[in-house]
């Protein structure tokens, strides 16, 4: 079974052109992709892989039982990628992704974001909008 990675590398995904936010927030909602993922990478900055934090947050809402052959098969077929994230889409955080393709959360308003959004070594890649242009 071939398994489809949503990682990137050396890229910083920029919040949506169409976010709201202008500073990153934190979601409240307990229990959403939202809150799992901002709890996930703001506990453990670069501890994790876009494939593991997507896996971890599809395990945690119960969707999946945690095991390699359930892993295996999620990524077997196509999952959106942190671009579709709600953290980048709705609540104003960019996500870096360094060589090893770990990931963090960079507020939007932050130094380390100007400075990676600076950096011609890093891949920019925008957020998907929320809403589709016409």
């Amino acid at each position: 079974m071939q398994t489809k990675s949503t990682n990137y590398y050396n890229t910083l995904i920029t919040p949506s052109d169409d976010s709201k936010a202008e500073r990153a927030i934190v979601p409240e909602r307990p229990g959403t992709v939202a809150t799992l993922q901002y709890e996930l990478l703001a506990g453990a900055p670069y501890g994790m892989t876009s494939d593991d934090l997507i896996w971890r947050v599809q395990v945690l809402r119960g969707g999946a039982a945690d095991t390699v052959e359930a892993r295996a098969a999620f990524f077997s077929r196509g999952q959106p990628c942190l671009r579709a994230s709600p953290l980048v889409r709705s609540y104003g955080w960019g996500v870096h992704h360094d060589a090893k393709g770990r990931v963090a959360l960079v507020a939007r308003e932050s130094p380390d974001f100007t400075r990676l959004l600076a950096d011609p070594g890093i891949v920019k890649r925008p957020g998907m909008r929320s809403v589709r242009k016409i």
